[in-house]
């Protein structure tokens, strides 16, 4: 089995693992957030009675690696509806789609298929029409990090 697939189960089996866990009952989601040097992150939504101020489950994976400053390379989120359901996974929103350009368009993510099947593509698949296609690359340098330019 390729290393690539190696990560991507490693990722789901930790997700499906953790979900029970922290989720006896009822609904249950995590993300789980692979860096470069082999770590793995998750976090999970924060969960308020202003619906207006959650964020999303994978903020917090995505926050801890900008503390730990190591290119996250595997984004994956899971979730379920209840203790007796499947588990789905759900492709990163467009605001995380963004964030997660910060490591540059060759971060892989997991995307939700009609089959549920565990499925990996790169932001740059994700996204082939990307605002960020309008503008020159000296253009986007004002954003300082020059991996969000690959």
């Amino acid at each position: 089995m390729e290393i690539e697939n190696l990560i991507e189960q490693e990722m789901y089996r930790r997700a499906i693992d953790f979900i029970p866990q922290r989720y006896p009952a009822g609904y249950g989601g995590v993300a789980i957030i692979r860096m470069e040097d082999g770590q793995y992150l998750t976090s999970v939504a924060i969960e308020t009675a202003n619906e207006s101020v959650i964020v999303c489950i994978e903020t917090g994976a995505m926050a801890e690696a900008h503390k730990y400053n190591v290119r996250v390379t595997h984004c994956l989120c899971v979730v379920r509806d209840n203790e007796n359901s499947q588990f789905k996974i759900l492709t990163p929103c467009g605001v995380c789609q963004e964030r997660l350009r910060f490591w540059g368009t060759e971060v892989k993510v997991g995307v939700t298929t009609p089959e549920n099947t565990l499925k990996f593509v790169s932001l740059n698949e994700l996204q082939p029409y990307h605002w960020t296609n309008a503008f020159l690359t000296e253009d986007l340098e004002y954003f300082g990090n020059p991996r969000f330019l690959k």
